[in-house]
């Protein structure tokens, strides 16, 4: 048997196709390549005719932007972390969290913007953020959670990283730009309704007193209470369920005559009701129960929780947009946002 030949195949391969390019987007919308450039860069000088000609030849040709390319042209990494300094449980169990990722993620994106998710609830863990986001892998930080005293919010304001914080940065207000819900505006009208409706022994579960909300919260409730505010009826949590069920028995056992707590968060709350309903009391019989946040879980619980409502999509969009206004040179502002009291079965 003669040995197998074998064949080779003369066909021409078709050539691969070419990505577009500047010059193609600025070809097919009858532009200048500087006016192109503009649009890409923010649209800044751009007419509206213009704008809606490269817009339509980017969509037309595939035009897609080479990231690496611009970010040596412009000393950016095009892209923005959103920054955590909780430990890495929270970020599951606490919804709040999730909500502001989210949106954020969805806010970057429609611009093109990249999120980077960091978690660094430890201080190493934080060290290592850190260094990472000075040497310029990110443009900006979205910091959430941030504490009062913490290494975090004073490297960052060190380093020159634009930011933005979610809650007022403690000792950093007029440093940091910031988007907050009214704590302290809330927080006296979940008071005030718990006496409306008959209650007199008021009792509140703090969040920690590092972080804007644990302070500000306490605030609202102490201002609306006012002469009335007894230092027995306040304990303090940490934004957990855990916490808040461990604050709870202190102020059972301190005060088993109150009728009534404003929680600080809803996490918290639902390990509130949980350890009320195994004191034997009953909710809102009993006990009424207030929360702060309204982020899904609230709803959830038995009873369902009377809460104020953070609008965190706003927070969120609001957020984005302020810190990309840092980074393109702006000077950081502030924005508070009013809360919604939900009334549900708990009060």
């Amino acid at each position: 048997m003669s040995p197998r030949v074998p064949v080779m195949d003369h066909r021409t391969p078709a050539p691969a196709r070419r990505r577009p390019t500047i010059r193609d987007v600025a070809a097919a919308a009858g532009v200048s390549r500087g006016t192109v450039s503009r649009v890409l860069n923010g649209g800044h000088w751009v007419s509206p005719e213009a704008l809606v000609a490269v817009q339509e030849a980017i969509s037309s040709t595939g035009y897609s932007t080479n990231i690496h390319a611009r970010s040596l042209v412009t000393g950016r990494s095009n892209s923005v972390a959103f920054l955590l300094t909780e430990p890495q449980h929270l970020l599951f169990e606490d919804p709040t969290f999730s909500i502001l990722l989210r949106g954020a993620a969805q806010e970057l994106s429609a611009r093109g913007v990249p999120l980077l998710l960091m978690v660094a609830g430890t201080a190493a863990e934080q060290k290592q953020v850190l260094e990472y986001v000075a040497a310029g892998h990110v443009d900006g930080v979205l910091s959430i959670s941030s504490h009062a005293g913490g290494q975090v919010l004073a490297r960052l304001v060190e380093s020159g990283i634009p930011t933005i914080s979610c809650g007022i940065p403690l000792g950093y207000e007029d440093r940091i730009g910031f988007v907050a819900a009214d704590d302290l505006g809330g927080a006296r009208k979940m008071t005030r309704y718990l006496l409306d409706r008959g209650r007199t022994r008021v009792a509140t579960i703090t969040g920690p007193m590092d972080t804007p909300g644990g302070r500000h919260r306490l605030d609202g409730y102490r201002l609306e209470l006012g002469d009335a505010y007894d230092e027995t009826l306040v304990a303090h949590g940490d934004y957990t369920r855990a916490g808040g069920a461990a604050a709870m028995r202190e102020l059972l056992e301190r005060r088993p005559d109150l009728d009534a707590v404003f929680v600080a968060s809803d996490l918290m709350a639902s390990g509130a009701i949980a350890v009320l309903r195994e004191s034997g009391r009953t909710v809102p019989g009993d006990v009424a129960v207030g929360g702060f946040d309204d982020s899904g879980l609230a709803a959830t619980l038995d009873p369902p929780l009377t809460t104020l409502r953070q609008p965190f999509e706003r927070i969120a969009s609001e957020m984005v947009r302020l810190l990309l206004e840092v980074v393109e040179g702006g000077e950081p502002a502030a924005i508070t946002l009013p809360t919604t009291l939900v009334e549900r079965e708990s009060a």
